[in-house]
């Protein structure tokens, strides 16, 4: 599964984290070569959200891509 992300502050993070917390797989955010847990708020902030990144995982979820519906961009 790969969802294409935009995270435009704190408020949002901490809302994503949340979110991601709750589900049991492995969930990565990858912008370029960058990688990152989805579930650590300090990796998200180490990254350069002024672009959208993508959201990675080995497992196909429609709750979690239900979930995340507010962060999605085309």
């Amino acid at each position: 599964m790969k969802l294409t992300l935009k995270l435009k502050n704190p408020g949002e993070i901490k809302r994503f984290v949340e979110i991601t917390s709750q589900y049991g797989e492995d969930l990565s955010l990858v912008h370029n070569r960058y990688v990152v847990d989805a579930k650590s708020i300090l990796g998200i902030f180490s990254m350069d959200l002024s672009r959208p990144i993508d959201l990675v995982s080995d497992v196909e979820n429609e709750n979690l891509k239900n979930d995340l519906k507010d962060f999605v961009v085309a």
